[in-house]
């Protein structure tokens, strides 16, 4: 396993479609670990394969807050989200937009359709913190990073700070 370089904005990669994945082979699978390897060495919740430079539909995250237990991580390839309800809104970050977080207003509970590692089909409910870190890494797949969620305000503000070096 690998530490893998974190592509930062406005890196082109991030504003990608991402492909999605025919099949889960060797090359996936350890993409996978470094992903997860890499996100928890940041730190990190999540993570998407654009955010590593690999412009294809594959995500990690590990949005545990119970920290009595052991960590049981999140690894879908092909995510999408098939249903949505209710609102909610937290303050945000991300590993490739560094040093800068917003209030995001996001769904408050999902059930996503995806692929396991073992190629099976999968659907999972997730609801409040965990649902907003699996919406935030499939935006990573559509090429969406959670400044294009603000209003355009902050993101004006965003971009000077981005352009001055005053970010932190």
């Amino acid at each position: 396993m690998s530490i893998l370089d974190i592509e930062v904005y406005p890196a082109p990669v991030l504003k990608q479609v991402a492909a999605e994945i025919s099949r889960i082979d060797t090359e996936i699978r350890e993409l996978a670990e470094d992903m997860l390897e890499t996100m928890h060495q940041a730190p990190g919740v999540g993570l998407a394969a654009p955010q590593v430079g690999r412009s294809i539909a594959l995500i990690v995250a590990d949005p545990s807050t119970d920290k009595t237990t052991p960590p049981v991580p999140i690894i879908l390839a092909n995510p999408e989200i098939i249903s949505a309800t209710g609102e909610i809104s937290m303050v945000e970050g991300c590993l490739s937009v560094p040093d800068y977080s917003a209030e995001v207003p996001r769904r408050q509970k999902i059930v996503v359709k995806a692929i396991t590692l073992d190629e099976e089909e999968i659907e999972m409910t997730l609801e409040d913190f965990p649902a907003i870190v699996i919406q935030h890494e499939i935006d990573h797949l559509h090429g969406k990073l959670f400044i294009d969620r603000i209003s355009r305000l902050k993101r004006n503000i965003f971009e000077r700070k981005l352009k001055k070096g005053t970010l932190a």
